[in-house]
């Protein structure tokens, strides 16, 4: 007997939500969300992204996997939003529309 590939679908991408970037099913939170918040600053636990987040361990353990499985293309997703942030922030600010209270 051959072996059955069982796909998990807790993670999809549809061009019509976030961009097309790989997000949990049913909702608009990516892979990407997640895995920051797992891996920097305060280094979240699953449990604790599953409360954050309002998930269940299921979706938050694909959305790791699936980071896991794709590292360096999600890794380059978070890159990529991270200079387009500091880009909107520098223009905000030429512009006189942001401000920083210090």
């Amino acid at each position: 007997m051959a072996a059955t590939v069982l796909n998990i679908s807790a993670i999809v991408s549809d061009p019509k939500i976030r961009s097309g970037r790989p997000t949990i099913a049913g909702t608009g939170i990516c892979v990407s969300d997640l895995a920051i918040a797992h891996k920097s600053g305060d280094k979240l636990s699953p449990e604790q992204l599953a409360d954050n987040f309002r998930l269940n361990l299921g979706e938050v353990y694909a959305a790791l996997s699936y980071y896991q499985f794709h590292q360096n293309e999600i890794d380059q997703e978070i890159d990529a939003n991270a200079q387009e942030a500091k880009q909107l922030i520098a223009m905000l600010e030429s512009q006189g529309k942001l401000t920083r209270l210090e």
